[in-house]
C-alpha cells in the first residue's frame, strides 16, 4: 500500500494522540517534540506499505513511533528531562487543579524512567492489553506482566518521594 496524501490525513488525524504522547515522553522541550512529532508521521508514512493486516494498525503504528522516537534519542543523545514534563504538561487534558497536580506528578514520575520502561507504561495507560503490549514491544507476555509490576511499584515510591 502507498502512503497518498489522504490516506495520511486519516492517520495522522485518527491517531495523533498516540504520536504527541510518544513525542513528549522522548523529548526535552517543545521544539524537540515538534521535531520528532514530524520525524514519527514521516516514518509512517515511509513504511505504511509495510504494514501487513497481520497485527491490529495502531499495533504497528506504535510499533513505528516507539521505534522511531527510540532511535532519535540514541542519535541524538537525549536525556528525557524531568522539568520538561512539568512545564510541557499543558498538553494533558486535565480539567481541575487537583487532576493537574496528579497528571503532573505522574508525568513528572514517567519521565524518570529508562526508555523501554516509558513504552510499556505509556501503553498500559492506553489500555492495551498485555498481549498487544508485548507485540509492540517484542518481548514476552510475561515479561510485560513482570516489568509492569516493577514499574508501578517505581512510579508509586517516586510520586510518593516527591
Amino acid at each position: 500500500m502507498k502512503c497518498d496524501k489522504k490516506t495520511f490525513a486519516e492517520i495522522l488525524d485518527k491517531h495523533k494522540g498516540i504520536i504527541r504522547k510518544v513525542s513528549m515522553l522522548y523529548t526535552n522541550n517543545r521544539e524537540d517534540q515538534e521535531d520528532l512529532f514530524q520525524e514519527i508521521c514521516f516514518q509512517i508514512c515511509k513504511s505504511y506499505n509495510t504494514f501487513r493486516d497481520e497485527a491490529q494498525f495502531s499495533t504497528w503504528l506504535y510499533r513505528v513511533a516507539l521505534n522511531t522516537a527510540i532511535s532519535q534519542v540514541r542519535k541524538n543523545k537525549q536525556k528525557t528531562a524531568s522539568e520538561t514534563f512539568y512545564e510541557n504538561i499543558h498538553y494533558a487534558s486535565v480539567r481541575n487543579e487537583d487532576s493537574e497536580g496528579q497528571v503532573q506528578q505522574m508525568f513528572k514520575a514517567i519521565s524518570k524512567l529508562n526508555r523501554i520502561d516509558k513504552a510499556l507504561i505509556l501503553l498500559w495507560l492506553e489500555e492495551k492489553n498485555y498481549e498487544e503490549i508485548a507485540d509492540i514491544l517484542g518481548i514476552s507476555k510475561s515479561n510485560v506482566s513482570v516489568k509492569l509490576v516493577r514499574i508501578k511499584r517505581n512510579l508509586s515510591e517516586t510520586i510518593n518521594g516527591l
